[in-house]
């Protein structure tokens, strides 16, 4: 026997008005290249006040085994115990906007169930509008600005291009709450941020930046962005310093600027010359990482 999607969470006793406020969520367990969506959500959580106004019970969600919670030993007893959190914040933007983030770690099981107890808290609480939000790998180069793209339940509410027509990807919650709330007739939508293959695996806060930018222009939220702007000047820096050091990195990096600007300046889509043979992007990424990999070695 099905249980009510309703018995996953339980609400705060005090929440206020929340008619047409927007839910951001991000899921910690799927693809987030360059950490964008997670950066963004602890940024979110960072500077802003916020309280927990739903939790849900993970007891029913999380395979443990899967994926241990952190547990502290100390000398001669157990201190402390990580558990994990899927909850939704509330918190309000510069001007007094209120919105919400759900965050925590993707659930293992009842996917379904999940979408329908989400739909449940829109319908209660009066939500205009759920975001969903991560970073992809493409082959970009760094020093070019980062595309983000969007996909919605509405084509009115698509605000990036895609360069994909049709693709079948491994399935998320994230993706299956939108498709679930569109098909409810909800307003849903998504922003993947372009992230270098090459800075895929590590902390990359141009792409968040780039997310939070697509998300402010898309719902009228006012959120600072001094810290993640400092982040990611920084963190560019930081790669400009490692290429410059590196002549044979550097004629990748050029490589791969050559292959990008190609593409996008090219009408037929024609990425080289027929004369011109420039590497792969798998390619340029392995070089590239191996180039990083030996200066965090060094450092």
């Amino acid at each position: 026997m099905a249980l009510d999607p309703e018995d996953l969470f339980e609400v705060d006793s005090d929440v206020p008005d929340l008619t047409g406020a927007v839910l951001l969520h991000h899921f910690d367990g799927f693809m987030d290249a360059g950490a964008a969506g997670a950066t963004l959500a602890a940024h979110l959580l960072e500077v802003h006040e916020h309280r927990v106004i739903a939790r849900f019970d993970v007891d029913d969600l999380i395979d443990y085994r899967a994926r241990r919670p952190t547990m502290t030993y100390a000398t001669d007893r157990w201190e402390s115990y990580d558990a994990p959190e899927l909850v939704v914040h509330l918190m309000h933007d510069a001007v007094g906007t209120p919105f919400l983030l759900m965050t925590g770690p993707e659930p293992d099981r009842r996917w379904e169930a999940v979408a329908a107890a989400v739909r449940s808290l829109i319908e209660r609480w009066g939500l205009r509008l759920a975001i969903g939000f991560h970073g992809i790998p493409m082959g970009v180069p760094h020093t070019r600005k980062l595309s983000v793209i969007s996909h919605a339940t509405r084509p009115e509410l698509v605000v990036e291009g895609s360069p994909f027509s049709r693709v079948q990807v491994p399935g998320n919650l994230s993706a299956l709450l939108e498709l679930r709330l569109g098909e409810s007739g909800h307003d849903a939508m998504g922003f993947a941020a372009y992230v270098p293959h090459y800075l895929a695996q590590g902390t990359y806060p141009a792409a968040a930046l780039s997310l939070l930018q697509a998300l402010t222009k898309s719902t009228g939220l006012v959120v600072q962005a001094a810290a993640l702007n400092e982040a990611a000047r920084r963190t560019d820096a930081e790669i400009t310093r490692q290429v410059s050091e590196s002549a044979e990195v550097a004629q990748v990096v050029e490589a791969l600027e050559r292959q990008y600007d190609a593409f996008t300046e090219a009408s037929d889509n024609l990425l080289i010359n027929d004369d011109e043979q420039l590497p792969s992007a798998d390619e340029l990424g392995a070089e590239f990482e191996r180039f990083l990999a030996e200066q965090q070695r060094d450092h």
